[in-house]
């Protein structure tokens, strides 16, 4: 599910994120987060696995955030995804909060009132 908020956006991811899905999940950052500037914020608390191409993806989100002067925030990150992060050396990469409240502050928003949808 997507919170637009004044400053920026929140995504939750749930599931699997890998190639049968990453298109969809990029598609769906694509349509949710118009303002490439402002922060994005993926609330990966349900994710419970991810593969390279979930990892590519992730990556280009990132690249894409700082091209255009914001940033990717990454909330809960669960132990299966976050392996493949270590693993990669990408984990130092992403800004990684343990919760969803201090990722939200980190990327200057305030808390919200999240929703979750499986989209994975």
């Amino acid at each position: 599910m997507t919170v637009s908020m004044l400053r920026g956006t929140l995504i939750t991811v749930t599931g699997e994120l890998d190639a049968s899905n990453v298109a969809q999940l990029a598609d769906h950052v694509a349509e949710r987060h118009t303002e490439p500037g402002l922060p994005l914020v993926l609330d990966l608390s349900g994710l419970s696995f991810m593969d390279s191409t979930g990892l590519s993806l992730l990556l280009h989100l990132r690249a894409g955030a700082g091209e255009h002067g914001g940033s990717l925030h990454l909330a809960t990150v669960q132990p299966r995804p976050a392996r493949i992060l270590e693993v990669t050396g990408a984990y130092r990469q992403f800004n990684i909060h343990p919760t969803l409240e201090t990722a939200l502050q980190a990327s200057g928003l305030t808390s919200a009132d999240p929703s979750s949808a499986d989209i994975a």
